[in-house]
Parts: C-alpha cells; structure tokens; sequence
C-alpha cells in the first residue's frame, strides 16, 4: 500500500503542477496561436520599428561631419588686399619636413603695416621670426563650407576641443540609457520613446543654433543622453511582440536597417557641407515620427506586468484580427484570473540581484572579466573604427560610406556562422583578425591611402561581426538569475570605455596608424581571451548561479581547439521551463509501481530548441528591461 500511496501523491502532484503550468500567462505560447510574425508585426516592423533606428545613427555619427578641420593657416588683417597664395607665401612659413606645404599655427613675425606704407620689399627666408595667430585664422572652404571648427577656431592649442565633443556624446550615453530604461520600465515602452525622442529633437536643435562652443558641448551630451536609447526602445517593442522564432531575424534586421541609416547619412554629409543645415537635416524631419502615437502599441508584455489587462487584451485582440487569427478564449480566462489572485494576494515584490553577486565564486567570477573584458574591447574597437572611419582615404565621405557598407555582409555570415560552428571562436577570430589587419598598417607607407583603407574596411567587417556575437554569448554564459545584471554590468563598463576612444582618435593627428595600431592591439588581446570562456552552442542556459558556476569549471587547454558539437536531442537541452513528465490519469493502486508513460502536449512538440543567436534576455515577469542593454 505504501508505494500505492506514493503512486496516487505522484499523481496529484503532478495535476497540481498541470493546473499551476495552465494558469500561467506565457505570451510566447500565446503568439504562434495569434501569429508569431504576421501581418501585423510586419507592418510594425518595416513601418515603425526599422525607421525608428535611423535617428540613433544619424545623431551618432553625424558630429564626425560637424566637426571637420579644413587646412588652415594665420590670418594677416595687413594683407587683405592680396591674393590668398600671396598671403600664404608672404606670411606663413613653410614646415621644415615638407617645404612644399606651409605651417597651420605659426606667421612671420613682421610688421606688415610699415612694410606696405613705406612701399619697401623684404625677402621671405625661414629666418625670419616666427609667431602663433594672434589675429585668428583663415580656412581652405572649397570643401568644407562650414563647421564647428571653423566658427568657433578650434584649431591649434583648442584642435583638442572637437574632441572634447565626442567625449560628450560618449559621457551622456550611459547616462541616458539608464535613466531612459527606467522610465521604460515605469511608464512604458510606448511613451518612453516620445520622451526619449523629444530629448534627442532638443538636443539637435540646440545643436544646430548654438553659437557658443561650450553650448555646443551641452547640446552634445543632451543629443547623447538619448543614444542608443531611442533606437532600443521600439526595437524591444517588436522583439516582445514577435515569437520566439522570429527573435533573431527581427534583431538581424535591425541593425541591418541602423547600418542603412549610416550609408544613407554618408550621402546627406556629401551633399550638405554647412553643419548647422546637416545638424537640422538630420533631425528635423524626424518630427514626422510623433505621428506614431498613432500606431505604435504599449507593449503587451509591460501591460501585464503593470495588470492592465484591458489594453494587454485589446493589442492582442488588434494582432490576431489584422493577421487573421483568434485570440482564444481561455487565454482572456487566464489573465483575468490572474489579476484577480494578484489583486487578493498581493504582488509579491521580487529582490534584484548585485553586480557583486557575479563574483562571489571563483570560475563565475573569472567568467565576468572576460565576458566585460570582450564586450568592452569589442565596443571600442568597433565605435573607434567608426569615428575614425572620415580620417582615412582620399575622399572622407567615401570612406564612411565603405566602413559601413562593410557591416551588412558581417552580420549575415556571422548570423549563419553562430548557429553552425558556435560563438566562441567566430568571436575570437573575428576579433584577432580585425585586430591584426588594424596593427598591420604600421608596416605601410605614410602615402599608402589605399592600402590602409583595405586594410582598415577589413578590419571594421570583423569587428562588426565580433560586436553582433558577443551580446547573445554573454546572455548564454551568465545563469538567469543573474542574467539581467550581468549583462547590464559588462555593458555599462563597455559604455564608459567609449569615452576614452576620442582620445585614442585625436593621436591620429599626428600619427594615422597610431590608433588603429591601439585599437588592435586591444582587439587581439579579447580575442584571445575569450578562448578561456566555454562553448555555449546546443547546451542549456544556466539558471541559478550554482549552475553558472559549474559551466566551464573543468576547462582545460584542449577545450580552447573544441567548436558547437552536434545538436543533441535531448529532454535537459531544453533551455525553456517546459514539464520533461506529464501524468494524464492517475495510476492503478497497485502494491508495484507500473512504469510510467508520460504522453507530451501538442504545445511540447519541440522539446529541444537552442536559444536564439540573438535571443534577447527577458525578466523575471517576461518583458524585456531595457536598462540591460547599453
């Protein structure tokens, strides 16, 4: 009798538990029913979402157009009623390593009003003596109409305050994506962006009029506050509202489309010379995008989590009619039972885990470096490139042109390369190679423009590929309770990095290898770092931290040369919390226990499914924090 009893506790467990699993509200479960990618988040998709990328890149990268130094040298006001090359020949010497070009910061130190009043002649020779431009400067416009240099003299002893520009991007980035994730999480995906859009549309109109540097410089990190938070923000709506098998193509598509905006911000650079009119031409029309309050939904998932159960259902009743679909009833049973218990019982408020808790143990700890490690070189390498991409070749705007072009086919193979070989060594290699074809430069001639820009678009490909790879690796390698944290962690320290980028950039100057050389190197040594972090292709995420810590434990030399090994077929492989045993009738009281033999649910029919290349953490309720991505 003793194991009937156990038999008839099994049962009843196990019919606990299915009645416990049914009542669950899994809105992944709930779109193949209604259309994991229908006509609706097509329509959101191409309409809303991938349009919604194209500020972050235009307001990125913009300033790198704005901030453009034209060849330079003293103003004489005594010689205005010469010719410019008169000017030059009279007044400014020539640089003693190349006599052929003439010096940017330093005149002759002549008094030019006796000269011209008393009609003498005086002989230009290097001996004579030399003094900074007390008078101000004068720039070569016959390319560059206008910039911030330019009105505001940022050349010579301020040629560092550009710089400074970008460095205050960079310092209101990580600010803004933190602040703005939290305004996600508490008001909503949906205002959120408005708010976040409306800080980026001040920030670029401040941009456009300021006619003080430092002001300039406010409105930079105003702009700066909102990138890459207005591009995340719709980009997380259409990954919620997609299914699970359509994460990764939506994500793909996305920066696909953010890469686009870069090549179509290369042609609106060429044809607009004046900064003010590309700092409004690379705003203003983004005033159409208020329009969306009109078609953009609340996030489903945030509205459950905040138990609006009205307008979750409402949006889900819009996605199954328009993609010719039925919301199931049981489905509005199952939220409207929810809410009721959550509104008698209580929400039961959940504890956050610290970033310390990543390095309480040992082999997680060591796994914490290197994932921030990687994630920091691989952001700054591929941001530096960026920045410095106008720097090299013949023709500026070509080359922003080609650095970006070169993003589209890395993502795709690395999209195919990740699901086929892994993500441990399509991240190590795309890393080292970008990094040894950077330092390889060093070898080249100073004149060899060509060359270097190969060699430079090479490695920008690479390191595309490496940036795409390294967000779902760290999410796979860091357990789920600690998930959120983690990422935001490594992200957070990757974001701070970028700061220190324009001064890696400003080297160039003097040296244009120089920082490729830097930034190489720094690719390199993650590259070969991230050979010590496990293979995560076909295993099962880790959940608590005790799994975290045993994954790649027992790792040794040999497992450095070991890719992805064969998809394993089995019921632990399933990184979703699906019943491995499900009881359909309760056994026969009988003193032997029976072998059991559990049947699957049809909604069980994949017992095995990897996650998504770019599968995007969610919390603990389902919805997706934005303040873990940076």
């Amino acid at each position: 009798m003793l194991s009937a009893r156990i038999q008839q506790k099994l049962w009843e467990d196990a019919q606990s538990a299915k009645h416990a699993h049914d009542d669950d509200i899994d809105l992944d479960d709930l779109l193949p029913k209604i259309g994991e990618f229908g006509i609706y988040q097509k329509c959101l998709l191409w309409l809303v979402c991938l349009p919604a990328c194209l500020p972050c890149g235009f307001c990125a990268f913009n300033q790198l157009f704005m901030t453009d130094t034209p060849d330079h040298w003293c103003h004489v006001p005594e010689l205005r009623n010469f010719s410019v090359e008169d000017r030059k020949v009279m007044a400014i010497p020539r640089k003693a390593d190349d006599n052929t070009t003439f010096e940017s910061c330093l005149r002759y130190s002549v008094n030019w009003t006796d000269i011209i009043e008393s009609n003498k002649s005086i002989e230009i020779n290097q001996s004579l003596p030399v003094e900074p431009c007390l008078d101000g400067y004068e720039y070569d416009r016959s390319e560059i109409i206008s910039s911030v240099v330019i009105d505001f003299d940022l050349v010579c002893e301020y040629d560092v305050y550009p710089t400074l520009g970008l460095v205050a991007l960079n310092v209101g980035g990580p600010i803004g994506v933190y602040s703005f994730g939290i305004l996600n999480d508490r008001i909503g995906r949906k205002k959120s962006f408005f708010a976040c859009l409306s800080t980026l549309l001040l920030g670029s109109l401040m941009t456009a009029y300021a006619h003080e540097y430092w002001f300039w410089v406010v409105a930079r990190i105003i702009v700066g506050l909102t990138i890459p938070a207005v591009y995340q923000i719709p980009f997380i709506i259409s990954l919620e509202l997609a299914g699970p098998n359509y994460r990764s193509f939506v994500t793909v598509m996305t920066c696909i489309f953010y890469t686009l905006g870069l090549i179509l911000l290369s042609g609106v650079t060429y044809v607009l010379r004046d900064w003010r009119s590309l700092a409004l031409a690379t705003s203003v029309p983004f005033f159409f995008y208020y329009l969306y309050w009109f078609v953009l939904p609340e996030s489903p998932r945030w509205l459950l989590m905040k138990e609006r159960l009205e307008e979750a259902n409402n949006i889900l009743k819009t996605i199954a009619r328009v993609n010719g679909k039925e919301l199931p009833e049981e489905y509005t049973s199952k939220l409207q039972k929810q809410v009721l218990e959550q509104k008698e019982k209580g929400v039961k408020e959940t504890k956050n885990a610290s970033a310390f808790a990543l390095c309480k143990t040992p082999n997680m700890r060591l796994k914490t470096i290197l994932i921030t490690l990687n994630w920091c070189a691989s952001e700054m390498v591929y941001v530096g490139l960026s920045y410095y991409g106008p720097a090299i070749g013949s023709s500026q705007y070509m080359s922003f042109f080609l650095s970006s072009a070169v993003e589209i086919p890395s993502y795709i193979v690395c999209w195919i390369l990740m699901d086929k070989v892994g993500r441990r060594w399509p991240l190590c290699l795309s890393m080292v190679i970008s990094g040894i074809f950077c330092m390889v430069t060093v070898l080249l001639p100073s004149d060899a423009e060509t060359e270097t820009l190969i060699l430079y678009l090479i490695s920008k490909c690479f390191i595309s590929a490496s940036f795409l790879i390294i967000y779902p690796y760290a999410g796979e390698l860091y357990p789920t309770e600690l998930r959120g944290v983690g990422i935001g962690t490594s992200a957070y320290i990757g974001g701070l990095g970028l700061i220190v980028i324009p001064f890696i950039n400003y080297l160039g100057t003097s040296n244009l290898v120089l920082p490729l050389v830097l930034m190489g190197a720094l690719s390199v040594v993650g590259g070969l770092t991230c050979l010590r972090l496990p293979e995560t292709l076909h295993t099962s995420l880790p959940q608590t931290a005790e799994d975290g810590e045993e994954i790649g434990k027992d790792w040794t030399y040999k497992d450095c040369w070991s890719c992805g090994g064969p998809r394993v077929a089995s019921e632990g492989d399933s990184y979703e919390n699906l019943d491995q045993l499900e009881l359909t009738q309760a056994p026969v009281l009988e003193d032997e226990v029976s072998e059991l033999r559990p049947t699957r649910r049809s909604s069980m029919k994949k017992l095995v499914r990897q996650a998504s290349t770019l599968e995007t953490q969610r919390d603990h309720d389902g919805s997706l924090k934005m303040t873990y991505w940076f």
